[in-house]
């Protein structure tokens, strides 16, 4: 069908290219013989028959330039691109991408985008990706079940993506509740899974170690914790390592306090510990929760760091102008999301699923003005 007939309505005998390519609405004052409709109907749109005829080459010269496949001579490399801008013609990235099978699209499932480290490292995400050319698809799951991990795994397949990361911050891919579906590109992020996932996590565990560490080498006796919540794998992590640390050096261990992330949980914790006389040190496993407890204690008049010291964890922007600034673990997430996207790349290039192994972040202690000391004469 030469270009000339290329104005037809498409039929299933038109060329495979033509269909894949067809492009961006034209208008009338950019298409030879066209107008604009009055009242609002629907626009032609720009096929790649019509480029090849206002450039007088064929549709798989222009199927060649759409795809920067070699063997087309500059000259007429530059006459087809002149007349894709004068159409405003767009191949269609989309049927493009069903042809040759890569999307150029990571999928994110996570359980919440509330937590700081979940938003972060989501952001992270789509910035490296975005840096080698990928966008993201995010898909939330409300409840963590296996049905619905396996269902926003469906879904991403529905979506054509070519790899998941997965931020799966409940703690379940440890146990026998959850598991991922089989021969997926897929990187899994905070989780114990490192035997059957690639997993990509800040080392939780020595984040802890700093904060009771830092605690203990300022002269505390021993250090009291609120913790995230119990489903969270992080929070376990970090309250296990707390637990260990105080225990390998010979320090008595207070029972935990719960918390949720949330300032407002911190805040019930602090009123709680303001009333221990022997309190003079506390590891909260995040940012909000140490805020909560600042402003238990201002309001009980337990001065920080003069009579309680208070770590946080994470390092969240506004942590270095709390009253006093905060002294907490800095978590490194664009590094965590940069090592996401490589790893799934890595998978994505090689043609292989995921492979098993952890892959941890440092941590790094910011030591700023909430600890100091305990006061002379204390004990704990």
């Amino acid at each position: 069908m030469g270009a000339e007939q290329a104005d037809t309505p498409i039929s299933g005998d038109v060329p495979r290219d033509d269909r894949e390519h067809t492009g961006t609405p034209i208008s009338g004052s950019a298409r030879r013989g066209g107008s604009d409709i009055p009242g609002g109907r629907r626009k032609q749109r720009v096929s790649m028959a019509d480029v090849a005829k206002l450039a007088g080459v064929s549709s798989q010269t222009v199927s060649r330039v759409s795809n920067g496949h070699p063997g087309v001579i500059d000259s007429t490399r530059e006459q087809v691109l002149a007349a894709m801008r004068e159409l405003g013609y767009r191949p269609n990235s989309a049927a493009r991408a069903l042809r040759y099978g890569q999307f150029n699209t990571i999928g994110v499932i996570l359980f919440s985008l509330a937590s700081t480290g979940n938003s972060r490292t989501v952001e992270a995400i789509a910035t490296h990706a975005a840096a080698e050319g990928y966008a993201i698809t995010l898909i939330p799951i409300d409840v963590p079940t296996q049905d619905n991990v396996l269902g926003a795994f469906t879904r991403m397949g529905e979506l054509a993506v070519d790899a998941v990361i997965a931020i799966i911050e409940i703690y379940l891919l440890d146990t026998v509740t959850v598991t991922l579906p089989p021969g997926v590109h897929v990187v899994v992020v905070d989780s114990d899974a490192g035997d059957r996932y690639s997993v990509v996590d800040t080392d939780q565990a020595d984040g802890a170690r700093r904060a009771v560490r830092h605690l203990l080498d300022l002269g505390h006796r021993t250090v009291w914790h609120v913790t995230g919540p119990r489903t969270s794998y992080a929070a376990l992590s970090r309250a296990r390592a707390w637990r260990a640390t105080l225990e390998e050096a010979g320090r008595p261990v207070p029972p935990p306090l719960p918390g949720d992330w949330s300032a407002g949980s911190g805040y019930a914790a602090g009123l709680a510990l303001a009333g221990e006389p022997g309190c003079t040190a506390v590891f909260a496993a995040n940012d909000q929760m140490a805020l909560g407890l600042l402003r238990a204690f201002h309001e009980r008049g337990r001065t920080v760091p003069g009579e309680i010291s208070v770590v946080g964890f994470d390092d969240i922007p506004d942590s270095a102008y709390f009253v006093p600034p905060l002294t907490t673990v800095h978590q490194d997430f664009a590094e965590v999301g940069r090592r996401c996207v490589r790893q799934v790349l890595a998978q994505i290039r090689d043609g292989q699923s995921s492979r098993p192994g952890t892959d941890l972040v440092p941590t790094s202690l910011a030591v700023r003005q909430s600890t100091a000391p305990p006061p002379a004469g204390a004990t704990s």
